[in-house]
């Protein structure tokens, strides 16, 4: 056989096993998997894993969000981040504005993304605005077409759906075969919680957590839940913080039905303290949910392990810090209302799982494999082309180093954000070397990557999506 590359002597991991073997590759996709195999170029793994490139189903570049706010990355630093993380493919959103149509959103992505990602990347529509042609046209034709998901939000005054709108968008899904992701958080407890804070002279950045008990995600999560059971038809529930919307979901689960639950980086290594850092420190950590205490941590932990969160994601919302069009938008003394809400974490997130995951013996390297590309690439119909290190595949892998050792710092990476919130922390376990489709885009701390490598990614829809109750 001629192969292009061939990476020798590593050991190489799937959602199902672990062994070593050499992958050999040609034209971008995996083409043998053997001992002894020669190629045009080889690369030495020896000591090394090699592991599926990274999906990260859940981050926003580039999203327009209010008036004088700008998010820090958009697809050229989002993706070149990604990349030096272990990351090959990112799935972002295409956000519906207001009285706009979903056919408008997408094609704006497009003109943002197509020049300048770095590695492979598809879109989420956000539905903000569900008119009967929005639901009953355009989202059949894009589903056709490959933007195979979509989200709805439950809070945002600017996003939020009320039940009979989500009714209406469930039943749009179970008719077309697409994915539904919910943020799911109770957004007139949040209204009401908010303003009393406010009357009371409580607006630093800590009263953020206080506006966002677990309550407001548990009711909400159960709602989405039973909206979901009544249409019969599966939903993502992103972002999962805690204890008790995991009660929600199990619940969920526990009756049958086809729930699928994400979780993210700060819900494993931040708490509501950091809301609590001196003077306007806390902002950096503003997110929504925000992160919650140790207990909380430790169930989150237990809900990967056992399976009932099966998707990891980043939710990288890259907002500056010293900048009056980020963080500072409304000024160094802004209530906790008015910060805008989210954090970086495109190039940290597969790092973090893995030091803190794997190598503490929290869960296996095949759950690793699976919580950041296998499962994404399944749910998001993405499989067989990525997810996984098998034939026939693309050629996404990253190359990682189970004993390197180092300490997070902004300095290191490489989005346009001038802060992570994960400074500090020490790892173990680090990507070396990312291949996207066969080419090396990171290799020994040098970007590889050239804007305009990355592919859009037209998706399919999966099997999960069929009703419980029957065939559609």
């Amino acid at each position: 056989m001629d192969i292009d590359l061939v990476v020798k002597g590593g050991t190489v991991v799937t959602a199902a096993d672990v062994t070593r073997c050499d992958v050999g590759i040609s034209g971008g996709r995996i083409v043998a998997l053997a001992d002894g195999l020669t190629g045009k170029t080889q690369v030495d793994a020896t000591g090394l894993l090699v592991l599926p490139g990274g999906i990260d189903a859940h981050c926003h570049l580039a999203q327009q969000v209010e008036p004088g706010v700008e998010m820090a990355d958009g697809f050229e630093s989002g993706t070149r981040s990604a990349a030096c993380g272990g990351t090959t493919t990112v799935i972002s959103f295409a956000a519906q504005q207001r009285g706009a149509t979903l056919r408008e959103a997408v094609e704006e992505y497009h003109r943002k993304a197509d020049d300048s990602a770095l590695i492979d990347y598809g879109f989420h529509m956000i539905i903000t605005d569900p008119t009967p042609a929005v639901l009953h046209e355009e989202l059949p034709r894009l589903v056709s077409e490959g933007y195979t998901s979509f989200k709805i939000y439950m809070t945002y005054e600017d996003l939020k759906l009320d039940d009979r709108q989500i009714i209406e968008c469930l039943a749009a899904a179970r008719a077309t075969g697409a994915r539904t992701m919910i943020h799911a958080e109770n957004s007139d407890c949040i209204s009401w919680l908010t303003e009393v804070l406010e009357a009371a002279g409580q607006t630093a950045p800590r009263y953020h957590a206080s506006s966002r008990p677990p309550l407001v995600e548990r009711e909400a999560t159960h709602r989405a839940i039973s909206l979901a059971e009544l249409i019969d038809v599966s939903v993502l529930i992103v972002h999962v913080s805690g204890a008790e919307a995991i009660e929600q979901i199990r619940w969920g689960q526990a009756r049958g039905l086809d729930i699928h639950a994400e979780t993210c980086p700060q819900y494993l290594f931040l708490t509501a303290d950091d809301l609590d850092r001196d003077g306007f420190e806390g902002a950096k950590y503003v997110c929504s949910p925000p992160p919650r205490d140790a207990a909380n941590q430790e169930a989150v932990w237990t809900a990967l392990r056992t399976g009932v969160l099966d998707v990891f994601s980043s939710d990288h919302a890259p907002f500056r810090f010293n900048d009056p069009a980020g963080k500072m938008a409304n000024g160094v003394d802004a209530d906790f209302a008015d910060i805008p809400n989210g954090i970086p974490g495109l190039e940290t997130r597969m790092a973090l799982l893995f030091s803190a995951g794997v190598m503490t013996g929290r869960i296996s390297l095949s759950q690793f494999v699976a919580l950041t590309s296998t499962t994404p690439a399944e749910i998001y119909g993405l499989r067989p082309r990525k997810g996984s290190i098998a034939i026939g595949g693309d050629a996404d892998i990253g190359l990682w180093d189970p004993e390197a050792k180092w300490t997070v710092s902004n300095d290191l990476l490489h989005h346009a954000v001038d802060y992570t919130p994960y400074e500090g922390q020490q790892l173990q376990g680090r990507c070396v070397t990312t291949f996207s489709r066969g080419v090396a885009v990171w290799d020994d701390g040098k970007v590889l990557g050239a804007p305009g490598h990355g592919q859009f990614l037209r998706r399919s829809t999966t099997g999960n999506m069929i009703p419980t109750g029957g065939t559609r």
